[in-house]
C-alpha cells in the first residue's frame, strides 16, 4: 500500500479496519458478563497505568490543555467511567419482571466509528473505547488528524491490555492516517453499526447524514447565571476551578457570566482576588478581534493558557493570571465575544434581575449552545425552578462548576465525555452518553391476564361503532372462521344460500360409489356412546339468547377431548342408553355455543365421532330460532356449528 495515493491508502487502512473489528466482534459474542468485564477491567488498569504518559504526549503534540488535568482526564475516561458502569448488565438476560411476563435481553450492538477530537484526544479515546467494549462491541477510531499519534498510542496500550486478558486486541483499532475521506467513509460504511461521534456541528451534521445510527454531540455555548442570592466568594471559587480544568477545553465549560447587578461588583471582585483579569475596552476589544475570526472560535486559542491568549492578542498580563474577563453589551454577531471560546475567557453581561438574566441566557444557549449545558448559581428555589422548566439546556449545574459538572466528575450525572444535546441542536438524546447506549436491547413479553377481557370489552365497543359484532379471526362467539369447514371435508359442507334444500330432502352429491359422503363417513367410523340431547331448559336457553348482546361468556362445549385427541361425549351415567332413532322434532336442539369442540388447535371440533355426527343431523333445527333447518346456510353438518 506505500506506492498509493495517500486518500486511497487511507480508505483501504478503514475497510481493512472494519473488517478486523468485525471478526473481533464475532470473536466475543458468546462471551459472559463476567468475560467481558475481564477485558474492560484490563483496559482500565492499563489506561490508569499510562494516564501520565498519555497526557504528556497529548500536550505536546497537539499544543492543547494542561498535563496536570489531561492526566485527570484520563483517570476519568478510564477509572471514572468504569466505576459507573461496572456493575452494569450488558450481557444475556439484564432484566426480569415477573409480575409483569417481562425479560430484557442485551445483545452486542457491533462495530461502533469513534470520531475522537483534538480537545481532548487520549481521554476520549480511553472513554469510547472502554463503553464500546462492556457492552461486547468493537471500536475503530478516527482520530483528529493532529492528535492521531496520541490516540493511536492510547490504543495501542488498550490493545495490548485486551491481549493480555485473552481478547482479540482488534476490538479497539485506530486509523494511524485519517482523512476526511476515509473519516466519512467509515461513517457510512455498511457494517458500521453505531457511529460516536465528538466534534464540532460540521462533524455532527455529517454523523446524521451518514445512514447509519449516530449519537452526535454538538457545540455547547454555557451560560452562568449568577443571582443576586448567591455567595460571591463560592462563585469565584467554582468559576476558577472550571476554568481552569484543563484551560476550559471540555464544551461545557463556562462561556459567559451572566451577573445580576446586585451581586456583579463583588462577584468581579472575588474572581479578581483568584487570579481573574478584568479587561479595558482596549484589551477586550483586541481580546475580540483575536479570538473571534469571521464568527468563528481562532483554533489558536482552544486550550491556552490566559497569558498566552493575552500576548497573542496585544497586550499582557501576569503568567499567574486564571481567566481573561471582558464585559458584552449584548450577544450576537456585533458581540465577538459572546460566542463559544473553548479557553479561559470568559464574556461578562450584566443585568437587573432573574428575568433580564433568564432572557440572557437563552439568547447565549441559541448563539450556538441549545440543547447542551448551563450554570447557575443561587439560593432561591422559586428561581431555581424557574430556569429548571424555561431553559434550552439538558443540563443544569446548580451551583458548582459546569465543566467537572455535567460530565459527571463533580456531579451525579452519567460520566462521560460525549454529551447528548437532544433535538434542539439536531442530536439524538439527551443523555451523557455510556455503555447502555451502545447496546441492543430486546424484549420477551407474555400475555397480560386480562387482555382477553379486556378484547371482548374493546370488541364490544368497535362493534357498536362499526357493526360487525364478530369480524374474522376475533375468536368470538359468531366469528365465521370458527366454524369454517376442514380441506377434508369440503364436499360436506352447506354453503348454499336461505332458499337451498335441507339434507333431509336433497343430499350431499354422492361419491364415487354412489352413496352420500357424511353416510359413508358414519358408516367408515366405528360407532362410539353419546350423550341423549340436552334438555328443553337448553334448548330455552339457546332461544332465550337471541336478541342478546353477541360478545356473552362461551357456554360449556357439548364434546371433551379423549387424552387421543378425538372428540367425544361425556361417560354417560350406568343407567343410560343411546336412543336407537332420531330426537323427535320436539326435541331440543343442543346449544348451538356449546356444540363447538372445547380443544384449540388448526383442526378444532373437525374430529367427531360417528354418533356424534348422526346426533347432529338428528337435532339439526330443532330449537333453532329461525325454525326447521332448511338447508340453512348457518349450519354445518359436519360439525353441528350454528351461527345464527
Amino acid at each position: 500500500m506505500r506506492d498509493l495515493d495517500p486518500d486511497l491508502r487511507a480508505l483501504q487502512e478503514m475497510r481493512d479496519a472494519v473488517r478486523r473489528a468485525k471478526a473481533a466482534c464475532a470473536a466475543i459474542a458468546s462471551y459472559s458478563q463476567e468475560q467481558t468485564d475481564r477485558l474492560c477491567k484490563a483496559m482500565v488498569d492499563a489506561g490508569v497505568a499510562a494516564a501520565a504518559d498519555l497526557a504528556r504526549l497529548a500536550v505536546e503534540e497537539t499544543g492543547i490543555g494542561r498535563v496536570h488535568y489531561k492526566i485527570l482526564k484520563n483517570l476519568f475516561g478510564s477509572e471514572g467511567t468504569w466505576a459507573s458502569i461496572k456493575d452494569e448488565k450488558t450481557v444475556g438476560v439484564i432484566r426480569r419482571d415477573e409480575a409483569r411476563g417481562l425479560v430484557e435481553v442485551a445483545t452486542a450492538s457491533g462495530v461502533i466509528a469513534g470520531i475522537v477530537p483534538t480537545t481532548n484526544p487520549t481521554s476520549t479515546a480511553l472513554f469510547k473505547a472502554l463503553v464500546s467494549v462492556k457492552g461486547r462491541n468493537a471500536i475503530v477510531i478516527s482520530p483528529h488528524p493532529r492528535a492521531r499519534r496520541c490516540i493511536g498510542e492510547t490504543v495501542e496500550v488498550l490493545r495490548r491490555a485486551i491481549e493480555r486478558a485473552g481478547g482479540p486486541p482488534d476490538l479497539v483499532i485506530a486509523l494511524s492516517n485519517p482523512t476526511i475521506e476515509s473519516t466519512g467513509a467509515l461513517m457510512k460504511h455498511r457494517d458500521i453499526a453505531i457511529i460516536l461521534a465528538t466534534g464540532g456541528e460540521g462533524l455532527v451534521k455529517a454523523a446524521y447524514s451518514s445512514g447509519r445510527p449516530a449519537y452526535g454531540v454538538g457545540p455547547g455555548n454555557v451560560p452562568l447565571y449568577v443571582d443576586r442570592s448567591a455567595d460571591p466568594a463560592d462563585v469565584a471559587r467554582m468559576v476558577v476551578a472550571s476554568q481552569s480544568f484543563d484551560n476550559a477545553t471540555f464544551c461545557c465549560s463556562e462561556q459567559a457570566l451572566v451577573l445580576d447587578a446586585p451581586i456583579a461588583d463583588r462577584a468581579l471582585a472575588e474572581l479578581q482576588a483568584r487570579g481573574a483579569h478584568l479587561c479595558d475596552e482596549r484589551e477586550t476589544e483586541l481580546l475580540g478581534r483575536y479570538c473571534n475570526r469571521g464568527g468563528m472560535m481562532n483554533p489558536d486559542v482552544v486550550g491556552q493558557d490566559p497569558w498566552k491568549i493575552a500576548r497573542a492578542a496585544g497586550f499582557d498580563v501576569p503568567a499567574e493570571t486564571t481567566i481573561l474577563l471582558a464585559h458584552q453589551g449584548g450577544v450576537g454577531k456585533d458581540w465577538p465575544l459572546s460566542i463559544e471560546i473553548l479557553c479561559p475567557v470568559l464574556s461578562v453581561h450584566v443585568v437587573d434581575g432573574w428575568e433580564a438574566g433568564c432572557k440572557t441566557s437563552w439568547e447565549i444557549l441559541k448563539y450556538g449552545g441549545l440543547g447542551h449545558t448551563m450554570g447557575i448559581h443561587c439560593r432561591d428555589q422559586a428561581v431555581l425552578d424557574r430556569f429548571f422548566l424555561e431553559k434550552p439546556a439538558n443540563r443544569i449545574i446548580v451551583n458548582g462548576p459546569t465543566s467537572q459538572g455535567a460530565v459527571g466528575y463533580s456531579t451525579h450525572l452519567d460520566p462521560s465525555v460525549s454529551l447528548g444535546c437532544g433535538p434542539q441542536a439536531g442530536n439524538i438524546t439527551s443523555d451523557n452518553i455510556t455503555a447502555r447506549h451502545l447496546i441492543n436491547v430486546k424484549r420477551a413479553a407474555a400475555p397480560t391476564r386480562d387482555w382477553e377481557e379486556r378484547a371482548v370489552r374493546d370488541h364490544a365497543r368497535a362493534a357498536s361503532m362499526g357493526g360487525d359484532a364478530a369480524p374474522r379471526g376475533s375468536g368470538l362467539p359468531g366469528d365465521p372462521a370458527l366454524h369454517a369447514t376442514p380441506a377434508r371435508t369440503t364436499s360436506s359442507s352447506w354453503a348454499g344460500n336461505a332458499g337451498a334444500q335441507s339434507y333431509a330432502k336433497s343430499a350431499p352429491a354422492p361419491g364415487p360409489t354412489g352413496v352420500p359422503k357424511v353416510q359413508a363417513a358414519l358408516k367408515a367410523t366405528p360407532s362410539t356412546t353419546s350423550t341423549p340431547a340436552t334438555s328443553s331448559a337448553s334448548g330455552a336457553a339457546a332461544q332465550a339468547s337471541v336478541g342478546s348482546p353477541v360478545l356473552q361468556p362461551q357456554r360449556a362445549p357439548l364434546f371433551t377431548r379423549s387424552t387421543g385427541g378425538a372428540a367425544t361425549a361425556p361417560r354417560p351415567a350406568a343407567s343410560a342408553t343411546r336412543p336407537a332413532t332420531p330426537a323427535p322434532a320436539s326435541a331440543p336442539a343442543p346449544n348451538p355455543a356449546a356444540a363447538r369442540p372445547a380443544s384449540s388447535g388448526p383442526h378444532a371440533g373437525s374430529s367427531l365421532s360417528s354418533g356424534d355426527i348422526a346426533r347432529l343431523i338428528s337435532g339439526a333445527g330443532n330449537g333453532c330460532p329461525l325454525g326447521p333447518c332448511q338447508g340453512c346456510p348457518h349450519h354445518s353438518v359436519t360439525t353441528g356449528a350454528c351461527t345464527a
